[in-house]
């Protein structure tokens, strides 16, 4: 008896990341349900309106807040509905090094840098820039 090599059908065995079940029941509207990601989106959002309107520094560190925010809200909560992807100690990375690399790129950002980095200092020489 031979098998065969094609791919099966459907997928067996998979189960949902954990804490992936609705942050309330279903006696909720789905909004309220779904919470965290509702809540880490609405900071994101408001992040990008301060932005727009003109404080490019301040939007963008509450833009990148909101990653972090969902980073802390995977770790401590037992449910987060669609905020949950993989297991939670990868979700939890990738929303911390997300969040963390907005904000320091956002406190270095040119002109007058909120956190200067010595490293910075050269850093159009480093990427092929003027040679002195």
């Amino acid at each position: 008896m031979t098998r065969s090599r094609r791919r099966p059908v459907s997928t067996t065995g998979t189960l949902p990341p954990e804490g992936s079940a609705a942050a309330l029941g279903r006696s909720h509207a789905l909004p309220v349900r779904q919470w965290p990601i509702t809540l880490v989106l609405a900071v994101a959002g408001i992040g990008l309106a301060i932005t727009w309107f003109g404080d490019f520094k301040t939007g963008l560190l509450t833009v990148g807040a909101a990653p972090l925010l969902g980073a802390v809200l995977r770790l401590v909560l037992p449910e987060v509905g669609l905020l949950a992807v993989r297991s939670r100690f990868t979700d939890v990375s990738v929303l911390a090094v997300l969040g963390g690399s907005i904000v320091l790129l956002t406190l270095v950002a040119q002109p007058d840098p909120w956190l200067q980095l010595s490293l910075l200092d050269n850093i159009g020489q480093l990427v092929g820039g003027q040679h002195h």
